[in-house]
């Protein structure tokens, strides 16, 4: 099966200058490909030159087979629709009013709306929760909202494509969450084919079927989230050095505490990680266990923890496993158990938690 959209040896870059090269890219329809970086990697440089607002410096773009370099500006607009991050430049229109601009591509000359172009119009209005502000002046509302009101403008040019700078920058996570499933349910519903940049790698990990990874002057790595985000890669793009991010789970933790433990932390189940962070706030190493490697707990307290004490997931606790963590206890003054009860495969926990009673240790 071939390509719906591909880049053939392209070039990218200003005043005739590479600054990414011999890019190659691959997408079925009705593909998300997110493109992920480092700031000023070339990421928005990059959807502009895709969007045809730079000009190539080498290679071609194809869209449905066709070069998008021999196509007219009206074919482009119908096929494709933008949304950057400038703000448009509006005078005493509504929201509803620069939606409506979506429909030009259509309308030909004389600008005149049918009353197909109004039920698409409003379609789009509902798509993207915006029926609340239709009436409002564009140039009054939050950048989340403005957001979103260009989202549904693009949606009108009933796009097969759809080109996204950094969509989700503006808007909190309700509307972060909301505006990705708009995005999931356009590719199902019209199989609309997406390509945009983001920030938030937990969420581009989440959406994507395709990911592409810009560094500067190349392109590292693209294909699937899960070839992607594999240890240690994005550390390396972006270059980490204070604290981590966990590419399996999408967890980003500070750095931890330094120095001596002197807390043991009894957790499991997901019940130690606001514990975990609130020592790391207040910059107190701790140990904790025992916690299997698939427990929710597991990658903060591998983050975290100046020593953990673990098994392999789905095992049971073994004896060293116990004896290593009851000499960690022995070494600290203090027990915080992050539990209220202990399941049937707990057991060795609880023999934690009795043994630090035992052993008179101050235990919270």
């Amino acid at each position: 099966m071939g390509y719906y959209f591909k880049t053939e040896k392209m070039s990218v870059g200003y005043q005739g200058r590479p600054l990414i090269q011999d890019i190659e890219i691959g997408l079925h329809k009705g593909e998300i490909l997110t493109l992920i970086g480092p700031n000023g990697a070339g990421k928005s440089t990059l959807l502009k030159s895709i969007a045809k607002q730079l000009k190539l410096i080498g290679g071609a773009v194809y869209l449905d087979k066709k070069e998008m370099a021999q196509m007219s500006g009206t074919e482009l607009s119908q096929r494709m629709a933008v949304v950057f991050t400038e703000k448009l430049k509006t005078e005493l229109m509504t929201c509803e009013d620069v939606v409506a601009t979506g429909r030009h591509p259509y309308t030909g000359h004389f600008g005149i709306l049918s009353k197909e172009d109004y039920l698409i119009i409003e379609e789009a209005i509902e798509l993207v929760h915006a029926a609340e502000i239709r009436n409002q002046d564009f140039t009054k509302i939050s950048d989340g909202q403005r957001q979103r009101v260009m989202l549904a403008r693009a949606i009108c040019q009933e796009p097969e494509i759809l080109i996204l700078d950094e969509p989700t920058s503006f808007l909190d996570v309700k509307y972060k969450l909301e505006f990705l499933s708009v995005l999931q349910e356009l590719r199902i519903r019209k199989e609309l084919t997406v390509i945009m940049s983001i920030h938030e790698l937990e969420l581009a990990q989440r959406v994507s079927d395709r990911i592409l990874c810009v560094n500067g002057e190349y392109v590292e790595r693209f294909g699937k989230p899960d070839e992607i985000f594999q240890a240690g890669y994005i550390k390396s793009l972006f270059g980490i050095k204070t604290g981590s991010f966990d590419e399996e789970n999408g967890i980003m933790e500070l750095e931890p505490s330094r120095g001596s433990a002197d807390i043991f932390v009894i957790a499991g189940g997901g019940s130690g990680r606001s514990t975990y962070r609130k020592l790391q706030r207040e910059r107190k190493a701790f140990i904790t266990g025992i916690i299997h490697e698939n427990d929710l707990d597991f990658p903060t307290a591998r983050a975290l923890a100046a020593e953990m004490v673990s098994v392999k997931a789905f095992e049971p606790v073994d004896k060293i496993a116990l004896e290593r963590a009851k000499k960690a206890i022995d070494s600290c003054s203090k027990v915080i158990c992050c539990r209220k009860t202990f399941g049937s495969l707990e057991i060795a926990n609880k023999e934690l938690l009795d043994y630090a009673r035992q052993s008179k240790k101050v235990v919270e």
